[in-house]
């Protein structure tokens, strides 16, 4: 993550991070070698295609699910949870790492740089937990169907997504105590410096990535082995009966969580390594491949939007319906579901025991 496996003060005398706005020039890499000549060039195009796709995709999500009321379910609730999280990053923290890449240094002062810092760990660590809280729902829909109703009621939901953000914030606090917060040269941002505390390091990988990843996988893990049983038992009423919608809305967020752990594993995987033995492994690790996992863990936040366009029907329609109603904008925020007015919000009744009566998805 971001906010988790950035180096130490990369430049031997140390100034460019205790100095951030400082233009960066000199002491940027801490092989005193100069930059490839298609290094700038090559991350500010993967930064701005990044930032277009992130800006217009999550607005696309967010705009989807308050357009259509058959969307307004608990579990897209977590849907927009997690868009916004993407969304900030984009609007804050990447233009200021575009600028201190035009600049081959930090030059926007170190108040911008604690802020960006800090936003980039916000949006990072609220996708991880807003994934985990997808993940928790999507196991008590399908796997705790009789009590779904109850735990994710609209208040309880609107309060389940105030909980995750503020463990988000509740998480990034440390990071003022430790100081870890400053600008790394390698990847032009503002982020978090590893060898602040190795302890608190280990710590942050543990609780912001492998801990999650764990709780996810298990949830995921829970729902494959009911979704393999209701194909093989679909003809017993005892069982569950899922239909393709399920299975497709289940597989989209399997699939968002995929993504996330193939895009941020490098990273985590590097950081966790240089945290415990920091004087053997950090100078072993590629400076390539490190800004190779930097901007790959940057490009997931564009991802999502583009997953749920690809796997979704419902939201696919939405964005088609929304695109087109930029020419026309008197229409913009009209309901585009007016058939849902006659016969109500879909609902969000989850999986039956009884297999005489099909699952209706809480669909995404």
């Amino acid at each position: 993550m971001p906010e988790n496996v950035s180096y130490a003060n990369c430049c031997e005398a140390g100034e460019l991070a205790m100095r951030p706005d400082w233009p960066g020039t000199g002491c940027a890499r801490p092989s005193g070698t100069a930059r490839p000549l298609w290094e700038a060039p090559a991350l500010s195009t993967v930064l701005i295609v990044t930032t277009a796709v992130d800006v217009v995709g999550n607005l696309l999500v967010i705009l989807s699910v308050l357009r259509n009321r058959r969307l307004r379910n608990a579990g897209n609730l977590f849907l927009v949870s997690l868009a916004s999280a993407d969304l900030v990053v984009a609007l804050y923290p990447y233009p200021l790492i575009l600028v201190a890449i035009f600049h081959d240094g930090w030059a926007l002062g170190e108040v911008h740089c604690k802020a960006s810092g800090f936003v980039l760990g916000l949006s990072v660590i609220g996708s991880v937990f807003n994934i985990t809280a997808i993940a928790i729902n999507r196991y008590c829909y399908i796997c705790h169907s009789m009590a779904y109703h109850r735990i994710y009621r609209h208040w309880h939901t609107a309060v389940y997504i105030c909980l995750t953000w503020l463990l988000t914030l509740v998480a990034l606090v440390p990071n003022f105590f430790v100081g870890s917060l400053e600008y790394d040269p390698r990847i032009y941002s503002c982020t978090f410096i590893q060898t602040a505390s190795t302890q608190y390091t280990v710590a942050v990988v543990v609780i912001h990535f492998l801990l999650p990843i764990a709780v996810v996988s298990f949830c995921y893990l829970r729902i494959w082995v009911l979704v393999l049983q209701s194909h093989r038992k679909a003809k017993l009423e005892t069982k569950l009966r899922l239909r393709p919608s399920d299975v497709r809305s289940f597989l989209t967020m399997f699939v968002v969580f995929v993504i996330f752990a193939i895009c941020w594993a490098p990273l985590n995987c590097i950081g966790l390594a240089v945290a415990i033995d920091p004087e053997g492994i950090a100078p072993q690790v590629p400076e390539g491949l490190f800004v190779t996992s930097y901007y790959l863990a940057y490009f997931n936040s564009c991802l999502n939007a583009i997953v749920y366009g690809l796997l979704n029907q419902n939201f696919r329609r939405e964005y088609k319906k929304i695109v087109s109603a930029l020419w026309n904008p008197g229409h913009c925020f009209r309901d585009a579901s007016k058939g849902s007015q006659s016969t109500g919000p879909q609902s969000q009744t989850p999986p039956v025991v009884n297999a005489q009566h099909p699952v209706q998805v809480d669909t995404l």
